[in-house]
């Protein structure tokens, strides 16, 4: 392979628009962020294949406007592999799909059994794609050689897979329910962050004190402040674990904080002012997190038999409907339908347990038609089936 360029000056970006529009077909998509090393989640490599054009790799840093290149391939049919992963950061920079492809959903459509880039190419195309740089640090300038290689070929692939699940798809009558997904997809809102954001700190479920969850959210605030403004991940200033050592020791000088062994990181004894700030906060702080906090999700469905023994059972038998439904479309049975919509459902059942009723409660939960229509009938009647189980049992022994 001819030495690979990363295209960041002007004259480079206007060429590589003019070839993008003379190609033809679908256009493969992939970014690369630095996940892990730094906080933003900002695409610091973009990578495009098109037919009759070539392979493209765009040096998003260095490239202030892509509104030429939306202007052409915005209306293309994008390819790209686990599309969620990648939307946000292309939509960061003004790259917009009005449709896409997205390969890896398509793969769990048709029940393959590794749905990982590398594993559906030596599925469909034979060809052994190797992924030794998928973590690696995507901001270092001057990318290496083999970094581009890798990157490329991440695209170059893309749209032959395509057109293989094209035919996949084709061939199993999914074409239609696979539309849907891939729209879904695009048009999902982004998750908004919650209020308590600290709360997201590993193992802090564990944490039952007011005090110590003051403590805890002061100084996840501090780091989150740090690592925003130097652009690094939190977790490589001072992993979560030592975060929660120290909010389980609670040391009260600063002394103990820089003596306690399990406070490690890069940044944990040069800005250990900031951590004795925060920790002196949350230990003095009038405001005290709740221990618990209040959601609208159902209890974990190991309670359910001790505090709803009903919606035990219409979770059970429901289940155990859905997975069936999923063996006869040969796909995931999260594919087929979200569990937490069948959760949410099974503890807040419609009045009317007919199929109508609980289709129409799952199209509010997000559901797609088509999940609808594959499940709603036979939930119902598993939920049917609960209630009359659950009035049995309850009759008295004559």
């Amino acid at each position: 392979m001819d030495e690979l360029r990363v295209i960041e000056t002007p004259a480079d970006f206007e060429d590589a628009v003019r070839r993008m529009a003379d190609g033809e077909g679908p256009i493969a998509v992939d970014a690369e962020r630095a996940s892990g090393f730094k906080y933003s989640q900002r695409a610091y490599l973009i990578q495009m294949y098109r037919r009759g054009a070539g392979t493209f790799l765009f040096d998003p840093p260095q490239i202030p406007d892509f509104s030429a290149l939306e202007a052409v391939i915005s209306e293309e049919e994008w390819v790209l592999h686990a599309a969620s992963q990648d939307l946000a950061c292309l939509r960061e920079v003004g790259l917009d799909p009005a449709r896409i492809f997205d390969t890896e959903l398509a793969a769990r459509l048709l029940g393959m059994p590794r749905v990982g880039l590398a594993a559906v190419v030596e599925e469909l195309l034979g060809i052994h794609l190797a992924k030794e740089h998928s973590a690696a640090d995507w901001s270092t300038r001057p990318l290496p050689q083999p970094w581009l290689t890798y990157a490329a070929l991440d695209v170059e692939l893309l749209v032959d897979v395509r057109d293989r699940l094209v035919e996949r798809l084709d061939e199993t009558g999914k074409s239609a329910l696979a539309a849907e997904e891939f729209d879904a997809v695009l048009h999902r809102e982004p998750k908004p962050v919650g209020p308590e954001p600290w709360r997201r700190l590993s193992g802090i479920h564990g944490v039952r004190s007011p005090r110590n969850l003051a403590v805890a959210r002061e100084l996840w605030l501090a780091r989150d402040d740090l690592a925003s403004r130097t652009d690094v991940a939190p977790g490589r200033l001072v992993p979560d674990a030592s975060l929660l050592a120290v909010v389980k020791a609670l040391p009260r000088t600063r002394k103990g904080l820089a003596d306690l062994k399990a406070f490690t990181g890069r940044a944990s004894r040069t800005e250990l002012d900031r951590w004795w700030v925060a920790v002196e906060r949350g230990l003095s702080s009038e405001d005290l997190p709740a221990t618990r906090v209040p959601n609208d999700a159902p209890p974990p469905p190991r309670a359910w038999a001790m505090r709803n023994p009903e919606a035990d059972a219409r979770l059970r038998l429901a289940k155990a409907a859905v997975t069936e439904i999923a063996e006869t479309f040969e796909m995931p049975v999260e594919n087929l339908l979200t569990p937490d919509h069948l959760r949410r459902l099974a503890w807040h059942p419609p009045t009317e347990l007919d199929a109508g009723a609980v289709g129409a409660q799952l199209e509010r939960l997000g559901a797609r038609r088509w999940q609808i229509d594959a499940t709603a009938q036979k939930i119902s009647l598993a939920f049917v089936e609960a209630s009359q189980a659950v009035l049995d049992a309850e009759k008295p022994v004559s």
